[in-house]
C-alpha cells in the first residue's frame, strides 16, 4: 500500500481506498497484466563476416568498369625540328581528328619540341625532320646524327628537309650567332630513306606516309605490299639526291608530254618564279631557288604505275585504317 492510499484509510476508511482502486483509466490495463510482459523475441542470427566480405567484393567486381587494352603494335614516331619555320608541324597538326586517331591505333609520339616533353632523341621507328641543317652550329650537327642512329626510317619533311629551299639563300636572322650562316639539307649529312617534298606538304600525305610506315612495319604481306607500293616514289626521290629545280618541270614532264596545265607547280613556288603562260608553266630561271616544291608538286613529275595501278586498293586501305 503506497503512502497515498495510507492517508486514504486513515481519513475515509478502507472502502474509500479499494473504490478508488476501481476508478482507474478507461483503457488501462490492469496490474496483473502490465506486469506480464511479452516474451522479447529472438534476434535474428546474423551472417557470418565472411558472407560480407564476399557480397563487397562480388559486388564490387560488378560495378568495376572493363579495362581497355592499349594497343601494343603501335609503331613509335618523333618530330625532329632542325631550321625551318614549323609550317611543316602545323601542317602535321592541321590533321585534327585524323592526328588523334593515327596516336590512338598507330603511334605514340616519342619526340617533339613542341607537343612532347622529352628533351633527348630517343629510339624510334620513324624520324619527321623538319627543316635543313646549320652547319655552323654544333648542336644541330649533333642532333641530325643522332637521329640516323636511333631512327629505322629517316624522312624528310618538307622542302627545307629535302632540297635545303629559301634556307640555302639565308644567314639564320639571329643577331647573337651571326656565324650560323650555312644551311644544307639533310641528305647531304645522313642517309634519309624517304621524301616528303613541297612547302608544306599537304596534312593527308604526311598522314598517309606515317599509315603506310606502320603497314610497312606491323602489317600482313598483303599491306607491306600496298605500303611499299605507295613509297617507293618517295624513296626514289630520296635516292635522288638533294638538287632539284624548276628545270627538272621541263625535261621531265613538259618535255615528256606529260603536263596537263593544271598550275599545281606554280601555287606551290615560293618565290613566284613560275608562272602559267598558254597553259604550260614558264619557269624564270634568275628568280628559281632550286628548293624542289615545283616538281614535288606536280602530279605527274614521279610518275609511278606502281602506285596507279593500286590506288583503289590504296585509297581503301587509308580509309579503312583511319576509321575512328
Amino acid at each position: 500500500m503506497g503512502l497515498l492510499d495510507k492517508l486514504k484509510s486513515l481519513l475515509f476508511g478502507k472502502e474509500a481506498v479499494s473504490e478508488g482502486k476501481q476508478d482507474a483509466k478507461p483503457g488501462a490495463k490492469p496490474a496483473d497484466e502490465a506486469i506480464v510482459e511479452k516474451p522479447a523475441e529472438q534476434p535474428v542470427a546474423a551472417k557470418p563476416a565472411e558472407d560480407k566480405v564476399e557480397q563487397v567484393e562480388q559486388k564490387h567486381i560488378i560495378q568495376k568498369p572493363k579495362e581497355e587494352k592499349p594497343v601494343a603494335d603501335k609503331i613509335t614516331v618523333g618530330h625532329v625540328h632542325m631550321s625551318g619555320c614549323t609550317g611543316c608541324l602545323v601542317s602535321l597538326a592541321d590533321n585534327y581528328e585524323g592526328l588523334l586517331t593515327i596516336l590512338d591505333k598507330y603511334a605514340d609520339l616519342v619526340y617533339c619540341l613542341t607537343l612532347a616533353d622529352v628533351r633527348h632523341i630517343p629510339e624510334m621507328d620513324v624520324a619527321l625532320v623538319e627543316g635543313s641543317v646549320c652547319i655552323n652550329d654544333e648542336c644541330s650537327m649533333e642532333e641530325i646524327l643522332e637521329t640516323r642512329e636511333r631512327a629505322k626510317i629517316v624522312v624528310a619533311l618538307g622542302g627545307c628537309a629535302c632540297y635545303g629551299n629559301t634556307t640555302r639563300f639565308c644567314r639564320g636572322g639571329q643577331q647573337n650567332q651571326p656565324q650560323h650562316e650555312g644551311f644544307v639539307p639533310i641528305g647531304d649529312l645522313i642517309k634519309v630513306d624517304v621524301y616528303i617534298p613541297a612547302c608544306a606538304p599537304t596534312p593527308q600525305q604526311i598522314r598517309n606516309v606515317c599509315l603506310m610506315a606502320y603497314l610497312l612495319l606491323k602489317g600482313n604481306d598483303e599491306q607491306k605490299a600496298l605500303a611499299t607500293a605507295y613509297l617507293t616514289p618517295l624513296m626514289n626521290l630520296a635516292a635522288a639526291g638533294t638538287e632539284a629545280c624548276g628545270c627538272d618541270l621541263m625535261t621531265e614532264v613538259i618535255n615528256q608530254g606529260l603536263c596537263m596545265g593544271c598550275g599545281s607547280c606554280a601555287a606551290a613556288c615560293t618565290v613566284r618564279a613560275i608562272t602559267m603562260q598558254y597553259g604550260k608553266p614558264q619557269v624564270e630561271r634568275d628568280l628559281c631557288i632550286k628548293c624542289g616544291a615545283c616538281y614535288a608538286q606536280c602530279p605527274r613529275s614521279f610518275f609511278s604505275f606502281d602506285v596507279c595501278g593500286q590506288y583503289e586498293s590504296i585509297t581503301e586501305l587509308i580509309g579503312e585504317v583511319m576509321k575512328p
